[in-house]
């Protein structure tokens, strides 16, 4: 079986409900060698939870906590397109890295399809944890605990990792450590980055979010700034397929190999939201100046491959492409600018902006935010491109972070039904929105979202 591992991770969902057919054989499964990693971890108060709210989040201990090395974390991650599992050790080293791709299936229908994410999921899931373990050498008896992604992301997708993290923990009486996915994007740079304490800053970037947040201390995060409508991956994405590009290595990689041949400053695209003195993002405008610039130039490729463009055709495309991503980019910076005057207003103290999720995969992406982060006087931080696309080692790494101060759910029973049912958090935001950040633009709808997890917690210490 061919294996792949994609440097963006495309989340704008398809409305196709096609059934999985043959497609299946085009699954890839990459397993990454073991690697250590370490970190140098600062002590922290262990938490006694002694309550539980009715969401059902975290368990309280009555036993002192493990010492770091001790600890060895599974970590499952299902909530868009790709299956991962890893196992990390609470020192930082990490054992195993498996990552099953979709990326033939969204290639073939142009974005994910949610029921068809979901049997591909249930397709691989089992192979994917058990290389995993495999390859850390290790077995459930040995594992400390079992962390897995519960939202934000495709509920669908979702319940296929929960439901297997709950089998193997209920097998070997394992507790579970629910992840929040934007999180997990952010502390995985304090496995990667030895000196990145709290607090700091992190620009989020994915095919379905686009981030802005202040981590105060673990669990305690302000959001300065989110998506109003789409997400930076999933403008890349859209364009890359009106380009006619290959799909199958990622919309962003293959867009961003084409920009390189175009003229940047050829198409005066539009800067979203300038009017909007918030840190916000709006990617919806620009899609739609892209779209009418392939139309005007008469070079729709959607059904067309680049490949087969004339050498006219590929120039025009390349000047889109790098028009199209300066204008997409300087739309992060002026964002991120704003959001750091903020957050040293806030927290004067803060050192690091971490820049994470797929998107952050993109060389230019990080070329152009690091000279906005070093005119401030910061240092970026950026996980490797593998840790950066979706992964099993981040939700193992915060699983461990949460873990050691005591939050996670126990054991479930060895016997629990197939249909049991479990909270799934498809909508959940990260942290409260600041003051100076809600945005009179803003159009996400609010029905269904869970509150964010930073007031979970801190309800959870209250009590």
């Amino acid at each position: 079986m061919s294996s792949y591992l994609f440097a963006s991770s495309p989340c704008s969902v398809s409305r196709f409900s096609l059934l999985l057919g043959s497609s299946l054989l085009f699954f890839g499964i990459k397993s990454s060698a073991p690697r250590l990693t370490r970190l140098r971890h600062t002590s922290k108060s262990w938490a006694h939870l002694c309550t539980r709210s009715s969401s059902k989040l975290f368990s309280a201990l009555s036993s002192p906590p493990p010492a770091h090395d001790d600890v060895i974390m599974l970590g499952i991650e299902t909530s868009c397109d790709d299956t991962a599992a890893a196992v990390v050790r609470g020192n930082g080293d990490i054992l195993s890295q498996v990552v099953s791709s979709q990326a033939d299936l969204l290639s073939r229908y142009g974005g994910v399809a949610p029921k068809m994410a979901e049997e591909a999921h249930s397709l691989v899931i089992d192979q994917v944890v058990q290389r995993a373990l495999d390859d850390a050498k290790l077995t459930g008896n040995d594992l400390s605990a079992v962390a897995v992604t519960i939202g934000p992301g495709l509920s669908l997708c979702l319940r296929v990792g929960v439901q297997k993290a709950r089998r193997l923990a209920g097998v070997f009486s394992l507790p579970i450590v629910g992840v929040h996915h934007m999180e997990a994007h952010a502390l995985v740079a304090r496995l990667i980055e030895r000196n990145l304490q709290f607090p700091f800053l992190a620009l989020l970037i994915s095919g379905g979010h686009n981030l802005l947040i202040l981590a105060h201390k673990l669990g305690h995060y302000l959001q300065l700034g989110t998506t109003i409508d789409d997400a930076i991956g999933e403008a890349y994405d859209k364009t890359a397929r009106w380009l006619g590009l290959d799909m199958r290595k990622g919309g962003g990689p293959a867009l961003e190999e084409l920009a390189l041949e175009g003229d940047a400053n050829s198409i005066n695209f539009s800067i979203p939201m300038r009017q909007h003195k918030d840190c916000n993002f709006s990617y919806a405008g620009l899609k739609t100046q892209v779209r009418l610039a392939i139309e005007s130039r008469k070079i729709s490729m959607e059904n067309n491959p680049i490949s087969l463009a004339n050498l006219d055709d590929r120039r025009s495309q390349a000047d889109i492409a790098a028009s199209f991503q300066r204008v997409a980019v300087l739309h992060l910076e002026e964002r991120c600018q704003r959001a750091i005057e903020w957050a040293l207003k806030i927290e004067p103290s803060i050192k690091y902006l971490v820049l994470s999720g797929g998107v952050a995969s993109n060389k230019y992406v990080r070329a152009r935010l690091s000279h906005v982060v070093e005119n401030n006087g910061l240092e970026l931080v950026c996980p490797p491109p593998s840790l950066c696309t979706d992964n099993g080692v981040m939700v193992a790494w915060t699983g461990i972070e949460h873990f050691l101060l005591g939050r996670f759910d126990p054991p479930p029973p060895a016997d629990e039904p197939e249909d049991a049912m479990f909270e799934l958090r498809p909508r959940w935001p990260l942290g409260e929105e600041y003051s100076q950040g809600k945005s009179e633009a803003r159009s996400l709808k609010r029905s269904r979202v869970f509150p964010s997890l930073a007031s979970m917690i801190q309800g959870s210490v209250q009590n």
